[in-house]
């Protein structure tokens, strides 16, 4: 699959974390601490266990937040905003990747499994918000995550997304299976350093992730080397 596949792309959604920023920011990491110390404080487990639970969840449900809905009846509310007031200090603006963004055709969103209040104060630290059309979080997602297909086409349907015009980056390769299934254009984000080797984890399993079209390491690069087709 080579970049002139996007040529036809006027939809462009992104994750957010560890997607729109790096992942060595860790600023995702503060949210994983939070949520493991409020499985820890509901449940009245050790700190290991409150994190084999939660990861345990994780994997099964999509979320943390799913599973403890579903096990233990919690309301999300609480949940939510415990384990999204974090330290954004850590971002930066980011000008370069702002422009890249901007000269994207057609419109921009962020769907996140997190909260939309997370999402615009990430958006705003790094200095791109006005690109976004909308941003769609967990709470408009009627709290089911990615990578349920509900959520998807609930997104879909409320921006009038056609898959077919639309290219999706992610940095876990489950959430990229839907978008790949239902036609659009597929980008996995991983870590600064790593691209090859993930590439050469997936390609050595074709029938795994035949939904992944391209990976990288640096998302606005990757986008920059998208515009002479839109020149």
């Amino acid at each position: 699959m080579t970049a002139s596949s996007f040529r036809s792309v006027d939809e462009w959604i992104f994750d957010l974390d560890n997607t729109l920023y790096p992942a060595h920011t860790n600023l995702f990491a503060q949210i994983d601490v939070k949520i493991t110390n409020y499985v820890q404080r509901l449940i009245g487990l050790s700190h290991d266990d409150a994190r084999t639970l939660q990861k345990g969840y994780y994997q099964r449900y999509g979320t943390t937040l799913r599973g403890l809905m579903l096990e233990h009846d919690i309301k999300p509310d609480a949940f939510l905003e415990f384990v999204h007031d974090i330290d954004h200090s850590a971002l930066l603006p980011d000008p370069r990747l702002g422009d890249a963004i901007a000269r994207l055709p057609g419109r921009k969103f962020i769907m996140t499994n997190g909260t939309r209040k997370h999402a615009e104060s990430v958006a705003a630290k790094l200095g791109i918000t006005d690109h976004f059309s909308d941003i769609f979080g967990i709470v408009e997602a009627d709290l089911l995550p990615k990578p349920h297909r509900e959520t998807y086409d609930l997104f879909l349907t409320r921006n009038g997304i056609h898959p077919g015009r639309a290219a999706m980056f992610e940095d876990l390769a489950r959430n990229l299976e839907v978008p790949g299934a239902l036609g659009m254009r597929t980008v996995l984000i991983v870590p600064d350093g790593t691209r090859e080797v993930f590439r050469e984890a997936w390609e050595l399993e074709n029938s795994s992730a035949a939904h992944i079209e391209h990976v990288t390491d640096d998302l606005t690069q990757f986008l920059e080397d998208l515009m002479p087709q839109f020149a």
